[in-house]
């Protein structure tokens, strides 16, 4: 039996198909626009490789998206049919049983599936991977950082020593060890120059730190990490929005949005995320965004009955608030409550913290600012849950502190406040620091 780059074994037979394979695992590392053209030509000349079509139904629900949700079943189906025909090693028939369980509302069980797999072969970089965005996509920080610490030691001198490097800097980043994970992301660089999770990990430190001309010279003295990526170099153009942001630098915020985040009108729940959460911010700061919730609220409209991912509906309804479509969060809000009581772990994050999130989202949109903090605030506990990072989830932070000052809760925004400041290393960043002016003056002003 032939072994990939993971150095694991590979029921394909064919050098030349173990080369497409192995161009699929590095680009789906790198996030590179090529790896479902690799994947596609595994699947084309060895039509018995089951691992082949899991990997395809597993990289289809990690896109979050309904319709995929159809492919990942057929795909399933293939991968079985496969197995039966070939037989595949105990690592193929563990990939098939983690697209089994997912498809079955059980992504925990995928991961364990990609951990009994890393038990015999620590150096499988591609299962290390896919545990990885699995448990990021369930908010699963800690078991992130566990996961990739397992494999560490058999990787030192791997040819993808990198891309866990950089899996491991963005696991430290979340769990709040910011100097080890700017140090691993940084050695993650120097060893995969195209590994654009690893440069963004460093990213997330710098955000987390209030460090913004660190991150900006990082992103821009790195394109060759991120500018060949698929859909993922837009996210790396919102963490430089963020970054000026932070500077106070709105109007190269909204440059940025216009010319990069939003350069190719994509319905990818991803580029969805990025764009609400940047309008969300300027809004908050004042700015006026014109038109631009009309473009997404379009495309969210589309959405209200997807039900995949919470973190995705949460941002859906983020665009349909502000561009006023009654009708479609209307339709969300429903379809939330359906779903809140249905079995199945993503089930369990839709009432959980979805209802009160999209409640506060709700509120927050229609001006009942007591309301919108009293639902943002219940939600607040298990956030985490719903997906994504500290960074992302961070729109929710903000909203949830704006709505308590327009609403008048000083002390309860201060306490919210100082829980966030201290998850950031104890600093204060832009946001913070005029939100705290904001409540020294309300305290200066004597109530009337």
């Amino acid at each position: 039996m032939m072994h990939d780059i993971c150095h694991a074994p590979v029921s394909l037979d064919d050098p030349t198909l173990l080369t497409e394979w192995n161009g699929m695992i590095q680009a789906f590392l790198a996030h590179g626009t090529a790896t479902p053209t690799h994947l596609g030509a595994v699947l084309a000349g060895a039509p018995h490789f089951a691992m082949g079509f899991a990997a395809k139904g597993l990289f289809s629900l990690m896109m979050g998206r309904k319709e995929l949700w159809d492919v990942a079943v057929d795909a399933g189906k293939d991968a079985v049919a496969a197995l039966a025909a070939s037989g595949g090693s105990t690592r193929e028939r563990l990939w098939v049983r983690a697209l089994g369980e997912w498809l079955d509302g059980r992504p925990s069980g995928a991961i364990a599936a990609m951990e009994r797999i890393l038990a015999d072969h620590p150096t499988d970089t591609l299962s290390a991977k896919v545990s990885h965005a699995i448990r990021f996509i369930l908010g699963d920080g800690v078991g992130m950082r566990a996961s990739i610490e397992n494999v560490l030691a058999a990787h030192k001198g791997h040819d993808l020593e990198g891309y866990v490097l950089g899996c491991h800097a963005f696991t430290l980043e979340e769990t709040g060890e910011y100097d080890a994970a700017e140090a691993a992301g940084l050695r993650g660089l120097e060893l995969a120059g195209d590994d654009a999770w690893g440069l963004h990990a460093v990213a997330h430190v710098y955000d987390m730190t209030a460090r913004p001309a660190n991150g900006i010279a990082l992103i821009e003295n790195n394109c060759s990490a991120w500018d060949h990526c698929n859909n993922f170099r837009y996210h790396v153009w919102w963490h430089k929005a963020l970054l000026h942001m932070d500077r106070g630098e709105l109007d190269i915020v909204l440059g940025l949005y216009d010319t990069q985040i939003r350069a190719d009108k994509t319905d990818d729940y991803r580029d969805i995320a990025n764009a609400t959460s940047i309008l969300m911010r300027l809004e908050l700061e004042g700015v006026s965004v014109g038109n631009r919730w009309a473009e997404l609220a379009d495309f969210a409209q589309g959405r209200t009955d997807d039900g995949c991912v919470v973190f995705a509906d949460l941002h859906y309804m983020l665009a349909l608030t502000n561009a006023g479509r009654t009708e479609a969060c209307k339709a969300m809000s429903t379809r939330f409550a359906i779903d809140a009581t249905q079995p199945g772990e993503m089930s369990a994050r839709v009432a959980d913290p979805g209802k009160a999130a999209l409640r506060g989202l709700n509120a927050f949109a229609e001006g009942r600012y007591g309301d919108a903090f009293a639902d943002l605030t219940a939600a607040r506990p298990t956030m985490q849950t719903i997906g994504g990072s500290h960074a992302q989830r961070d729109v929710f932070e903000r909203m949830t502190i704006d709505a308590g000052l327009r609403a008048g809760h000083v002390d309860a925004v201060e306490t919210v406040i100082e829980d966030r400041i201290a998850r950031r290393a104890g600093t204060i960043d832009r946001f913070a620091a005029t939100r705290l002016d904001s409540i020294a003056d309300a305290r200066r002003i004597p109530a009337q």
